[in-house]
This record gives C-alpha cells, sequence and structure tokens, in this order.
C-alpha cells in the first residue's frame, strides 16, 4: 500500500505528519511512502531529505490517490480521495456532527488522531498530548517574552529581586509541561487541577498543590474529563480570584472536548498586577479567559496582556512535526500486525474502534464507551451484634495497650544499656558517637526537605561520601584485629557498590536529555 503525506493547507500551519526520520520507519512496515512537493520546507525539512530517507516526492494529486493519507488536520480538498482509501488525521469529529456522514458518502474510512482513548495501551499515539506537551512549554516561552521581569530571583551588588509567581490552572499534559518549565526557569509556581490525584504529579515538578476544597471533577470512560457542576464552579472562582491576584503569569489550560469552560472573568483580569501576562491554551475553545480573543494579543485596561494564540504547536515545527510523526507511525503499527504494508482495522479492539469515525461507506462515530475493567465485588461481612462489636472494641483496645507498654519497656532498657555502655566507653568512643548522632539528625532533616524532582541528584552526590568510606576502609582493612578488618572490608564492598551504582543511574538520566544523532 500506499501511504500519502500532503503539505498542510491551514493559513500559518508549519506542521507535517511525518518526517524524514518516521518516513523510514513507515517503509519498515512495508509501505511506500509519497510526499507532496515542500510538505516539510515549513519545519525545515527538505525534499531532498525525505527522498534520501526512500521517500517520492511527488505533486499533491498523487498523494491524495494513495490509499492511505495521513496529514495533521483535516485536508479541504478531501473529496480527491479515493474511494476505499484511509484518512488519519486530527478532525474534531465531537465538534462538527456532519463530518462522519461527508466522509461515509465519500466511502472513506477516517481514523481521527484527536479521538484516541485516554486508556494506557493509547499512549504511543496520542497526538493530543503530543500537541498539549508543546504547547504547555511554549506558552512558559511566550509568557517569559512579554514579562517585564526575570523569571528567577537574583541577588546581584545593584539589588534583590524576587522570583515571578506563576499560576497554573489544570495539571493536564499541557499543564504540567507549563509548570516545569516555569519551576526550571526559577519562578516561584503555583497550580491547581479539580482532580485531587493530580497533586502529587503537581508536587514531583517542584511546585504548590492549590486547592479547592468540594471542586473534585469526574472523568468519563474514555479519560477525558467532564464539565464541572454549578456548585464546583463557585467553589474554584474564588480560588482563582485569589490565585490571579498573586501571580505574575497565569498558564490556562481547561478543555472539555474542545469547548474552554470560563476561569478568568474580566473582573480577575483587572485586580491583576499591570505588566502580568496570561497564556490562554484554551483560545482554540473559546478561551478561559474572558478577555481572550483566539490567534490574538490582547492588552486590557490596567496593562495586563492576554495571550490567545491557537499556535503554539506550530512555532517549534521541527520538534513538534517529528512527535506527530511519530505518533503516527505507532496507530500505522497498530493497523499493520504483518508488517507487510497493509491495512487492518481490527473494531473489535478499543482503541481503533474509539477513533474510528467512518468505515467505507458506514457510519460509526460516536464509538461505545471505552469498557472500564471492573474491581471484584467486595464481600460484605455479616453485621454484628453490640456485643460482639463491644467485646471486638475491647480486645483492640487492650492490645494496643500492650504494644505501648512493650514499646516503653524496650525503649528504657535501650536506654539503660546506651548509658552504660557510654559510661564504660573511652572518651574517644563518646566524642564520635556524638558526632554520629548529630550527623544522623542533621542529614535526615536535610534529606526530608528536598524537593522529589532532585533526589535521584541528590543521590549522585552522595558518591562523594561513599568516597570518603571507602578510603577510611581501605587504610583499616591491614588492621590487626580480625573483626575491624572484616568491617573494613564489608564497608569497602557497600561504598564501591554505592559508588559505581550512583555513578551508573546519573549517566543514565544525563542520556535521556542528550540529543540523538
Amino acid at each position: 500500500m500506499r501511504i500519502g503525506v500532503p503539505r498542510e493547507q491551514r493559513p500559518g500551519e508549519r506542521l507535517v505528519a511525518a518526517t524524514p526520520r518516521t518516513v523510514a520507519r513507515l517503509r519498515d512496515l512495508g509501505y511506500e511512502v509519497l510526499v507532496e512537493h515542500g510538505a516539510g520546507a515549513a519545519a525545515t525539512f527538505a525534499d531532498d531529505a525525505y527522498a534520501a530517507a526512500g521517500a517520492q516526492v511527488v505533486e499533491r494529486p498523487e498523494v491524495l490517490a494513495c490509499d492511505v493519507v495521513t496529514a495533521v488536520h483535516l485536508p479541504p480538498d478531501v473529496d480527491a480521495m479515493r474511494a476505499g482509501a484511509t484518512l488519519v488525521a486530527t478532525m474534531a469529529p465531537f465538534a462538527d456532527p456532519d463530518l462522519a456522514a461527508r466522509l461515509a458518502a465519500l466511502g472513506i474510512t477516517a481514523l481521527a488522531l484527536d479521538a484516541v482513548p485516554r486508556i494506557s495501551r493509547a499512549q504511543a499515539l496520542d497526538v493530543l498530548s503530543t500537541l498539549s506537551n508543546v504547547a504547555g512549554y511554549r506558552a512558559v516561552i511566550e509568557a517569559a517574552e512579554e514579562f517585564g521581569g526575570m523569571f528567577t530571583g537574583q541577588v546581584t551588588a545593584a539589588g534583590k529581586t524576587p522570583p515571578a509567581n506563576v499560576f497554573v490552572i489544570g495539571a493536564g499534559v499541557a499543564g504540567l509541561a507549563a509548570l516545569g518549565t516555569a519551576s526550571s526557569l526559577g519562578a516561584q509556581v503555583r497550580a491547581f487541577d479539580v482532580r485531587p490525584e493530580a497533586g502529587e504529579q503537581i508536587e514531583s515538578m517542584g511546585a504548590t498543590f492549590v486547592q479547592a476544597e468540594g471542586a473534585g471533577q469526574e472523568v468519563s470512560t474514555d479519560g477525558y474529563a467532564r464539565e464541572l457542576t454549578a456548585e464546583q464552579e463557585q467553589l474554584t472562582a474564588r480560588m482563582y480570584a485569589e490565585q490571579t491576584a498573586w501571580a505574575n503569569v497565569v498558564v490556562t489550560t481547561a478543555l472539555v472536548r474542545g469547548r474552554a469552560p470560563r476561569t478568568i472573568t474580566k473582573d480577575m483580569v483587572e485586580a491583576m498586577t499591570p505588566g502580568s501576562v496570561i497564556v490562554d491554551l484554551a483560545a482554540s475553545g473559546g478561551g478561559n479567559c474572558e478577555l481572550t480573543v483566539p490567534g490574538e494579543r490582547v492588552v486590557s485596561d490596567n496593562g495586563v496582556v492576554v495571550l490567545g494564540y491557537t499556535d503554539l504547536p506550530s512555532r517549534m515545527p521541527q520538534h513538534t512535526s517529528q512527535l506527530f510523526g511519530t505518533n503516527v507511525v505507532h496507530l500505522l503499527a497498530l493497523l499493520t500486525p504483518g508488517k507487510d504494508g497493509q491495512v487492518v482495522l481490527d473494531l473489535d479492539d478499543p482503541v481503533q474502534r474509539g477513533m474510528t469515525v467512518t468505515t467505507g461507506g458506514d457510519v460509526t462515530w460516536p464509538p461505545p464507551p471505552v469498557a472500564v475493567s471492573a474491581a471484584a465485588p467486595v464481600e460484605t461481612p455479616p453485621a454484628e451484634t453490640p456485643e460482639e462489636l463491644a467485646a471486638r472494641n475491647a480486645a483492640a483496645t487492650a492490645a494496643a495497650a500492650r504494644r505501648t507498654r512493650r514499646t516503653r519497656v524496650l525503649a528504657g532498657l535501650g536506654t539503660v544499656l546506651t548509658v552504660l555502655a557510654l559510661t564504660a566507653a573511652p572518651a574517644s568512643f563518646l566524642l564520635h558517637a556524638t558526632v554520629f548522632a548529630l550527623a544522623v539528625v542533621v542529614g535526615y532533616y536535610v534529606i526530608s526537605n528536598v524537593s522529589h524532582s532532585l533526589h535521584t541528584p541528590l543521590m549522585a552526590t552522595t558518591n562523594a561520601i561513599s568516597g570518603i568510606i571507602l578510603v577510611g576502609a581501605l587504610l583499616q582493612i591491614g588492621n590487626a584485629s580480625w573483626v575491624v578488618s572484616s568491617l573494613a572490608f564489608v564497608a569497602a564492598t557497600v561504598a564501591a557498590v554505592n559508588i559505581f551504582g550512583g555513578f551508573l543511574v546519573a549517566f543514565r538520566m544525563i542520556h535521556m536529555f542528550r540529543k540523538e544523532a
């Protein structure tokens, strides 16, 4: 089969659905790849690069005549595709009720890349997560350019400057990317999400989780968020007003099935400090901010800049196109189980069924709800009588009292033995014991206050401590006492393992951030 990659026709669009690197992977699946002239030019991918990767560079009509056409957006000339062909693109079927009927009339099998079920198996082909990740990163870059100060605080000879205050609404893919970028730039970051379980993710990125009691949100069976109730909106609005007044930069990401709920009102914007910046990542759905104009930069009466850009992923076209193209490769790999260049659509697969809009002349949208594995039923124990309940409580109280007494006795005995040992010990041992005890206390409080995101680098820096232990152990291995020599050997072995293991982990972490050749 032949796969066609057309040039995007949307004004200002710089992305392309396949890059030279992903073309090679599509060919490995057995496909013949045809790319339209200039399809990747705006993303810095020349026609020669596609040809070198094994693709044929042709004109648009030949591309649209392929067995499979993959694009970033629904091609405006989709009617030029032949009946029986397969279209893979983002097409927002939930926002256009007539789309499925139009595609079915053309006899096209359409797979919507923006309708991938939010389940673990489908993460590798979730283009919405890809685009959201880039948009979240780019949102902070745009805000930093508009903001009239530095994100990180500084202490210089000329004086001290505080860090920027950043508030992120929503801790999905875009929100986490935004708060992670802002934290790495040195800003003081707070974030809110209606999902309480998102708090741990927020704090792991170095931000502070802001909560609004009673505003928990439900998630549908396909992993997409449901809209908030009126009561939840009231609870969150009060919190939004407080946090936006504190922030210098606000990034909003709330989008429910393509529609943006209102989270920031005009009054909230007027309460912000002049020169503050709002980046509305939900501008394509109407905007979370009342002043947002999709695609435009707006300045409020009090000097707050509101960015409603809808092309943030396209402002990083090379990186985004590579990620988008990789998502397409993963989908085609799923559709080509035999790696023989033949598309095999399996509607029994919830991932493929969830993104299928039409199959030939049949409308298959909307898909059925994704089946969620149910937990095994919990057997309810028989109700206890008052006498049984009283007896069980009495037994539990007695057991707890025994454990308390035992703990106190052991603690007292340990204290007595420690005092006796210290009394009989030489003065040099008392000095070492005191230093050790203080080191344990200080080390505990120092380590416990380190951010979760720094635990791996912190582990790597303990190699220095292990090195000191190793040197000391080597000096004692030749001691006349076999006890000292044995302990020194064990210490040297453990320290060596820790050193080599720490450097191995650090090397792997650094390798994750290296650019591929």
